[in-house]
């Protein structure tokens, strides 16, 4: 795999961990000590420091603490993490069959034992690093399911992280991810 699709699938890998759970220690260290991305790759750049700044200084149980009470709440989180409610047309719209359908269609399912659904964010991420690493699926490939799961949800969901009163290390997380997601549209609108 060259050095930009390892590059592209670790920050599909690093996105999915952070937002599957709250980072500990040793993950908020490791971003924190990450080398600096380099400036050719954009406005990703900005938001990568911002995020490793954030890192430095996170305490992990502040951490996860925000991360329960934005994400998972109690009743109704704040902030959902689920794709869909970002990316809904209409009522009668079965997106988790279709995502289901298209994950599926790729040799992919949910793990035995997991209860979230498919639409989650970090799963999402993970489905991307794997078709990026692990499959090395044809860029097309990707960029269908990109395109469709997403792009869609990316923009809103970032937003409401970063938007939300009650996020503080997650809004440099929300606005990295943005900026990861929007250089790859604009490097998959290129194909």
């Amino acid at each position: 795999m060259n050095p930009e699709e390892a590059a592209r699938a670790n920050f599909y890998a690093l996105l999915a961990r952070l937002f599957y759970a709250p980072p500990d220690a040793a993950l908020l260290q490791a971003i924190a000590r990450a080398d600096a991305i380099d400036a050719q790759e954009g406005g990703i750049a900005p938001a990568w420091r911002e995020l490793a700044r954030a890192a430095a200084g996170a305490d992990p149980d502040a951490v996860r603490e925000e991360y329960e009470t934005a994400f998972v709440g109690t009743g109704k989180a704040p902030v959902t993490l689920y794709a869909c409610a970002y990316c809904i047309r209409y009522t009668n719209e079965a997106p988790l069959a279709e995502l289901r359908a298209d994950l599926a269609a790729l040799g992919l399912g949910r793990r035995g034992g997991t209860s979230e659904p498919e639409d989650h964010i970090a799963a999402l991420c993970e489905t991307m690093r794997h078709l990026i690493a692990e499959q090395k699926a044809e860029l097309a490939d990707q960029q269908r399911f990109f395109s469709r799961w997403i792009q869609p949800a990316a923009g809103p969901l970032c937003d409401a992280i970063a938007e939300s009163e009650i996020t503080h290390f997650y809004e440099p997380v929300a606005r990295f991810a943005k900026s990861f997601f929007e250089l790859e549209l604009a490097a998959f609108e290129m194909l």
